[in-house]
């Protein structure tokens, strides 16, 4: 029964939980729309698009476990829309939450036999390399925006 161990580690990196102690909720509820558009000397991206292009994949997945086709395109995946507001950071960050939720859950029923099956297409390799990359992805970026929350933070 591996598929729920993939489904929970995917939450605990989104809600926490897991082993390195630090999610995206955690780090990312208490940095203001203000900080999220900051850009830093040097860096390419701000933690909205950092942010943003975690869920873009997300999304993705959901869109394939909900019998879509896969619809990405490395090269969009940071083209985030305007956010001018706290209200629209809050909104946004809600459809986070809420859409890593609905892939967890569709991900939960899935049988083990499916991660050696092919993601949509043999090129993109099996279900279980792209729900365990997803999950390594997450991590990755996640420690790049508390990186980033704080340097921005230390030059307040």
């Amino acid at each position: 029964m591996l598929i729920p161990q993939i489904a929970g580690h995917f939450r605990q990196v989104y809600f926490g939980g897991n082993w390195t102690a630090s999610c995206l909720k955690d780090q990312l509820s208490d940095i203001s729309r203000e900080e999220a558009v900051t850009a830093i000397p040097g860096l390419t991206n701000t933690i909205l698009a950092l942010t943003y292009h975690i869920h873009y994949y997300v999304v993705t997945i959901r869109g394939v476990l909900r019998g879509g086709p896969l619809d990405a395109h490395d090269k969009f995946s940071f083209d985030h829309p305007a956010i001018e507001t706290e209200e629209q950071w809050q909104l946004f960050l809600l459809d986070v939450w809420k859409t890593a939720e609905e892939l967890a859950d569709l991900m939960e029923p899935l049988p083990d036999e499916k991660l050696d099956e092919n993601f949509t297409d043999e090129k993109y390799g099996n279900y279980y390399r792209n729900l365990s990359g997803l999950i390594e992805h997450t991590h990755y970026h996640l420690g790049q925006i508390v990186v980033m929350k704080k340097m921005i933070r230390s030059d307040k």
